[in-house]
């Protein structure tokens, strides 16, 4: 391989408490919790583990350090990984809660805020989430329901059907409800202001969340935009989603950044298995709920078709270049 090559690479998934989450992820994972309930499956966090090739049993953060041009190419604003990808598992309500955005975050000492989206993969008869205030909600009306908890009475509902894809743009006041089984893609920031949490025993931040909300946000669902091989999911500030069309196998040209552009691409299996391989690196599993980076340095590769795969592309958009 040559110097200013990186093949592509499988990340380990990283599983995380949370006091709403299941402890019997099957179907989805061969994973029984022990202890407490798992809520969320860090995919690209920086503390998950590389799988295979030559940064293997290194963390993700790690590999953005050493080779952050061969991932991102030169083009990129920052060497930090740019985009958190998770799957979410709800069994009981999650926390009422809004997110920074870049401004107000930087404010706070962090270097980003968090703008993100949610891609049902699955989703019951009665799923809903909670996204944005209901019109003519007041900040000063939203204190008071905090207080006296009927918060929820404010909140804007929307039914979650399989396949939605639902923006989140920073300051939008939202909660996910059980019913749904949720891909979120967002910028690589863990930053969450607490509202309202039905009582259990964590701590708020009711002053910074209302310092954050946004009366009036562009958070709902995004409908889809179909092209001749993929569905675009959304395309917006930081990340791109994609549903590439089924077929036997796709090609680097196939899965690479918008216009045959080189840029860092993550290539998740919502369902089924796949096999990366090339000239330069091992072949690449890529199973069931798992995800592959391919880096801007990438050598050529085919992805073949191990069975029913259901392949969602990922890439981060830069600041500045989506209105």
């Amino acid at each position: 391989m040559a110097a200013q090559e990186l093949g592509p690479f499988r990340v380990e998934p990283r599983f995380d408490t949370r006091v709403w989450g299941f402890r019997d992820l099957r179907p989805w994972y061969n994973r029984v919790a022990e202890g407490d309930p798992i809520g969320e499956v860090w995919l690209t966090g920086d503390d998950c583990l590389i799988a295979t090739g030559p940064y293997m049993g290194k963390k993700l953060a790690q590999l953005f350090g050493e080779a952050h041009e061969a991932l991102l190419g030169p083009q990129a604003p920052s060497p930090e990984s740019p985009l958190l990808i998770k799957m979410l598992f709800a069994k009981e309500k999650l926390s009422v809660q809004v997110h920074p955005d870049d401004k107000l975050a930087q404010k706070y000492g962090q270097p980003r805020g968090k703008t993100e989206c949610w891609y049902a993969l699955a989703a019951e008869p009665d799923a809903k989430v909670a996204v944005g205030l209901k019109p003519g909600v007041t900040l000063e009306q939203v204190k008071e329901e905090i207080h006296a908890g009927t918060l929820e009475s404010s909140l804007a509902v929307l039914q979650v059907e399989r396949g939605d894809m639902i923006f989140v743009d920073a300051g939008t006041v939202h909660a996910i409800w059980p019913g749904a089984i949720i891909l979120e893609t967002q910028q690589n920031c863990d930053i969450t202001y607490r509202m309202f949490d039905y009582g259990r025993p964590r701590e708020l931040h009711v002053e910074k969340s209302i310092e954050a909300t946004k009366l009036a946000t562009r958070a709902g669902k995004f409908p889809p935009r179909q092209l001749s091989d993929r569905t675009v999911l959304i395309d917006v500030e930081y990340f791109r989603v994609e549903k590439m069309a089924a077929k036997g196998s796709y090609t680097s040209h196939d899965l690479r950044g918008v216009n045959g552009a080189r840029s860092l691409t993550w290539l998740f299996a919502a369902a089924g298995a796949g096999q990366l391989s090339g000239q330069g690196f091992d072949p690449v599993d890529l199973p069931a709920r798992g995800i592959v980076g391919v880096p801007a340095a990438s050598p050529e590769f085919v992805l073949e078709d191990r069975g029913g795969l259901e392949l969602i592309r990922i890439i981060p958009n830069w600041p500045g270049t989506k209105p």
